[in-house]
């Protein structure tokens, strides 16, 4: 008998009178919104100008989508090609299934495309958005929540999940929460991040690489612990040795890179850096004119002030002749 478990939803759509409001493309949505919130203030942080993270976000938020569908629909074609499959579902994104490692590929080149367009260096880019992909992940896993799949084995623990659906091969029960321990997972990767990247002040690619070494850490032994179907190799699933491949490129891109190009790029965007040289030299050109105007209204009233001393000398030298002549006229009459 189960003392406690994480009841799975009913539905995994919400009814705003005839809108329909998916679970799983809310959690997308809110992902989508949170990285590109963090990714601007570190952007910034490092010198680029404020707006830049959402203008590239517009090339690389739907480039990631189709990587991420396209990843999935591939390594899974199975659920859309097979006999008695409608192959128009591999096209209803909002049911769920997104290849993180699609996502991260075509997402990387929907970025350097708007990286591009802008003159600013990708690494740069990519290190500023690192942590920030990495809590959207954390976010959107919850959609698979709503969908009540990619649960693990069966378990009683308090923390296990409920699966009442019985579509598509699932059996009802309570299984490990695997999207809770990714979601979870994914948190801590991105304080690691953070962290690090304040610690050794990472540059050029490499706070994006720590991102992904670390992600794919726990990806491998959260995967082990699915029961969804999937393709195996040499008895581990296809994620799995994704994951391990995906780990030692990053690692060796860490190492490579910092021998390359130790520290952190000082230049994240031109732009940026010659519109607040600008705005300096502007406000010190307003403050040169302000002084010299103030130093011309103080010349004038200095003039101002001595003119005005010298008509009062004048009137009293005045009244001094005027009673020299009226003393001597008197003295004469005398």
């Amino acid at each position: 008998m189960e003392l406690a478990y994480i009841p799975s939803p009913s539905s995994g759509v919400l009814y705003l009178g005839p809108v329909p409001l998916r679970g799983y493309a809310f959690c997308i949505i809110i992902g989508v919104f949170v990285a590109v919130w963090l990714g601007n203030k570190r952007w910034v942080a490092r010198g680029g100008r404020a707006g830049t993270v959402a203008d590239i976000a517009v090339w690389a938020v739907p480039f990631g989508l189709i990587g991420g569908r396209l990843y999935h629909v591939i390594t899974d074609y199975q659920l859309y090609f097979s006999e008695g499959r409608d192959w128009v579902d591999a096209f209803k994104i909002w049911e769920g299934g997104l290849g993180i490692w699609g996502a991260i590929a075509f997402g990387a080149l929907g970025a350097w495309i708007g990286c591009r367009r802008r003159g600013i260096p990708l690494p740069a880019y990519a290190d500023a958005v690192a942590p920030g992909i990495a809590f959207a992940q954390a976010i959107g896993r919850w959609g698979n929540w709503f969908n009540q799949e990619l649960y693990g084995r069966a378990t009683d623990l308090p923390w296990a999940v409920e699966i009442t659906s019985s579509s598509d091969g699932r059996v009802p029960g309570t299984y490990h929460p695997t999207f809770l321990y990714e979601s979870l997972w994914c948190i801590g990767v991105a304080v690691l991040v953070i962290w690090a990247d304040r610690r050794f002040k990472l540059g050029h690619g490499r706070a994006f690489a720590l991102y992904v070494a670390a992600y794919c850490a726990g990806r491998f032994w959260i995967e082990y612990m699915r029961v969804d179907e999937a393709h195996e190799i040499l008895g581990l699933r296809l994620n799995n040795w994704t994951s391990v491949l995906m780990f030692l490129l990053a690692v060796l891109y860490i190492v490579l890179s910092a021998r390359k190009r130790p520290g952190r790029e000082d230049v994240v965007e031109p732009g940026a850096v010659t519109s607040d040289s600008e705005t300096e030299s502007k406000s010190e050109s307003d403050s040169e004119t302000e002084t010299e105007s103030k130093s011309d209204s103080d010349s004038e009233s200095a003039k101002d002030s001595e003119s005005a001393k010298g008509s009062e000398g004048s009137d009293d030298s005045g009244d001094s002749e005027e009673s020299k002549d009226g003393a001597a006229g008197s003295l004469k009459k005398s």
